[in-house]
């Protein structure tokens, strides 16, 4: 054939694959897909995979037997300084993640080459606590959702991405940033909100998928006369904190949303907030229609801690002492795990899963049982954990076939130190009533959590506390990451470590596997990077 001819070819041959691209791109994820969750293994749709939080993957091809024999595919490399914390969106081949500075990419999954970017133009002098980050993509329809850090949240075209509309979930210059994943529920887009260090009041925002229009708002600090305003003096409430950083979890059959709040401000020093301080430091369920509050459970009275509420809640159906029930579970940064009834928040029980100084235990209510002289002072108290926690954002993971839920889990302590916040403070202050010191660095452990008892059923220790969070697949497999920079797998029965691989930084984001072309890949982030892996 000439050459003229096969450049003729090659470029019909291209368009014809660049054009079915474009049109699988622009096939509509459904609210049944978004409710069918992984039953198209081909695709990831939330920040969980589906509604429940458990990251459970149905996949079976990647087993204990084989995943020693996993090999490195392709590596995308964002070139934004900063590091990945987010989920990538999975669409029939194509991978929509976020990343630091408020960017976002389109990548092609077999191989890991960019198709689109989109790039936010932030203002200058933001306030952000605790790190330029973004968790990542919801989806609906032919648009893409996710929050900025100047607080606003954004709709892109996901076969262009291109913005379709753009609207404001808080003032920055007060202190608001958006760091989180949003939740598609129906016809909303569900978001909250960060900036708990800067004396903000918190809440949680539903937007209209097709305007942008806010439908609901849920205040996490309850105004004067409000149901829990009691728990805070009339001085604060306003700049009481309660931050919503991380996203929540669904029950379409009870139409209830769960997310966790965060602490109360100012973070150390609590003396001019007496009272709960409702509903920080809490889990809540609202009603996905309207925002109304339908119950609370809150992990941390009057927190002087900074220990955030902000988790992935999980759910499962379980059956515990004889009973089936619905629950929730949190591996919460307090130290303690929780099991919920997720129909009316009843407290069905809680044990450590970390070395916790601060408390003996919890009451018949789930109210910690408090320890004299843990709380914070102007000498300095070692507690354990550090503000950190026993776990942080990085979400845990539920096998149902082996009843375990996996978490990296923390062990770690520190010195806190409490001092009155600054008089006149306003909200957008940095204000932390106090500050914090750590002897060591502490250590960490992936770690299976029997949830009908409580009891620890295995380990993988790490020298250094992991920020990584977990995925858990059908084919008896755990995937999680270390602090030293390694991927790992392990058998989810046993915790026999199987795989390992070093990805040279930091992961601070959970692993997500989804087929392409019929072949099982893992997606692991760390640092600026994403690293696709799969068997030969």
């Amino acid at each position: 054939m000439p050459i003229s001819a096969r450049r003729l070819v090659l470029v019909a041959v291209t368009f014809m694959f660049t054009a079915v691209a474009v049109v699988a791109a622009q096939q509509g994820i459904t609210n049944k897909d978004l409710l069918d969750g992984l039953a198209n293994p081909a695709r990831w749709l939330t920040h969980s995979g589906d509604y429940t939080g458990q990251r459970h993957s149905p996949l079976t091809q990647i087993t204990a037997a084989n995943a020693g024999q996993l090999k490195a595919l392709w590596t995308f490399q964002s070139g934004v300084p900063g590091k990945f914390e987010a989920t990538p969106v999975v669409v029939d081949g194509t991978l929509y993640v976020t990343g630091a500075e408020s960017n976002a990419w389109a990548i092609d999954g077999k191989s890991g080459r960019q198709l689109w970017r989109y790039q936010r133009d932030l203002p200058p002098g933001l306030k952000v606590c605790c790190g330029r980050v973004n968790r990542g993509f919801a989806v609906l329809g032919d648009r893409l959702f996710m929050s900025t850090l100047d607080a606003h949240l954004v709709a892109l075209d996901r076969a262009t991405g291109k913005v379709i509309w753009d609207v404001e979930i808080g003032p920055a210059a007060q202190g608001y940033a958006a760091t989180g994943a949003p939740l598609v529920i129906k016809d909303k887009v569900i978001i909250g909100i960060a900036g708990g260090e800067f004396a903000i009041r918190g809440f949680i925002d539903a937007f209209d998928v097709n305007t942008g229009a806010r439908a609901w708002r849920f205040w996490t600090v309850p105004a004067r006369g409000e149901k829990g305003s009691e728990t805070w003096p009339d001085s604060v409430w306003d700049r009481g904190g309660g931050p919503t950083w991380q996203v929540g979890s669904y029950d379409p059959a009870l139409n209830l949303v769960y997310w966790g709040v965060g602490n109360p401000s100012p973070d150390y020093y609590g003396d001019d907030r007496k009272g709960d301080n409702l509903y920080t430091g809490s889990l809540v369920a609202l009603d996905a229609d309207t925002g109304l509050l339908k119950w609370h459970f809150q992990f941390t009275p009057h927190d002087e801690h900074d220990w955030d509420a902000n988790h992935i809640p999980v759910l499962a159906d379980l059956t515990i002492a004889g009973r089936a029930r619905k629950v929730v579970m949190v591996a919460n940064r307090n130290g303690f795990f929780y099991v919920l009834d997720r129909t009316n928040g009843e407290f069905v029980f809680g044990k450590p899963y970390i070395k916790l100084t601060w408390a003996s235990g919890l009451d018949a209510k789930g109210r910690p049982v408090e320890i004299p002289g843990q709380r914070p002072s102007k000498e300095g108290t070692l507690t354990c954990p550090d503000l950190y926690g026993g776990t942080n954002f990085n979400p845990p993971a539920f096998n149902p076939t082996t009843g375990l839920l996996y978490v990296s889990a923390r062990e770690t302590c520190a010195v806190y130190l409490s001092a009155p916040p600054k008089e006149g403070y306003k909200a957008g202050d940095l204000v932390m009533g106090g500050s914090l010191r750590r002897p060591d660095a502490g250590t960490g452990a992936l770690r299976a959590i029997d949830p009908l008892t409580g009891e620890r059923k295995w380990e993988i220790a790490h020298p250094s506390p992991s920020w990584a969070g977990v995925l858990s697949t059908a084919g008896g497999v755990v995937f999680s990451g270390t602090n030293e920079g390694h991927a790992i797998a392990a058998d989810a029965k046993t915790g026999k470590e199987l795989w390992r691989y070093p990805l040279g930084a930091a992961v601070y984001a959970p692993p997500t596997t989804f087929l392409i072309d019929g072949r099982q890949m893992v997606v692991v982030p760390a640092g600026m990077t994403l690293t696709a892996f799969a068997l030969p």
